[in-house]
């Protein structure tokens, strides 16, 4: 693949906050591999969370990701607020004229079993991860009019493949992604926008440690976790032109394994 096979393109990727997580990785890739890179962020919610935000913010991020050599720039937003998804969109059409790729990286996600739900936060799952990315792709599509077509690519989990019982809202909320990916491809295939939902699996960005860590990485036939570089490599692949015939598809990047 050449080195700059996406120069002359602009990627919006949203949850862009963590250099240990997926949004960065792909962030990383595609601005590899020549684009200029919109990331959203809203560094509030790795904070309260045990992982943590990265400890110099935004700003250390996107110094990194300048060894590329391409264009970055930013916006922080709460995907609750309904009207945060056309602002991040209408933020980045400000800064580069246009966007081609949106990958939808944003999730909420908390632990909660059947006995342990309540309205709020089954609410809160689909209102971030369905409702934002829905609203993302409505507006990245009322803006896009490029000739050479365009690249939605969503983000589920492995609900398809697995059974995830200590995790029902998100499992619900991602699993509307799934399904929605055949239905937004044939909408937007006459504008040449291919739609495509990745399952980068079992994940290591700091999140799993001790026994679970150990269990995952036994459960795998290839005896490791994903790395966030293995999801990023097959949408930066997915973003060019060689993919352009690949549309509708739920592609598991999980090394044959959860």
């Amino acid at each position: 693949m050449s080195a700059k096979i996406l120069s002359g393109r602009v990627a919006l990727i949203t949850g862009v906050s963590r250099r240990k997580g997926i949004g960065y990785a792909i962030a990383d890739r595609l601005s590899t591999l020549g684009a200029d890179i919109f990331i959203h962020s809203f560094a509030p919610y790795d904070a309260e969370r045990e992982w943590g935000a990265d400890a110099d913010g935004t700003a250390g991020l996107i110094a990194t990701l300048q060894k590329n050599g391409t264009r970055i720039a930013h916006a922080e937003g709460d995907f609750l607020d309904p009207t945060t998804p056309g602002k991040i969109m209408a933020a980045a059409v400000q800064a580069f004229g246009h966007v081609d790729i949106v990958v939808a990286n944003h999730t909420y996600s908390t632990m909660g079993k059947l006995e342990e739900l309540t309205a709020v936060d089954i609410d809160r799952h689909f209102q971030i991860n369905v409702r934002g990315t829905l609203l993302l792709v409505q507006a990245f599509a009322a803006q896009h009019c490029g000739d050479t077509g365009g690249r939605v690519i969503l983000l589920t989990s492995g609900q398809h493949l697995n059974p995830m019982p200590g995790e029902l809202a998100y499992v619900a909320s991602k699993g509307g992604l799934h399904q929605l990916t055949l239905s937004l491809s044939a909408h937007l295939a006459p504008r040449k926008i291919t739609v495509n939902t990745v399952n980068p699996g079992a994940t290591d960005t700091g999140w799993a440690t001790g026994e679970l860590y150990d269990v995952v990485r036994d459960a795998n036939p290839q005896g490791r976790w994903g790395l966030p570089a293995d999801a990023a490599r097959v949408i930066g692949w997915l973003a060019t032109e060689e993919a352009q015939w690949i549309t509708g598809q739920i592609i598991n990047s999980n090394g044959g394994g959860l």
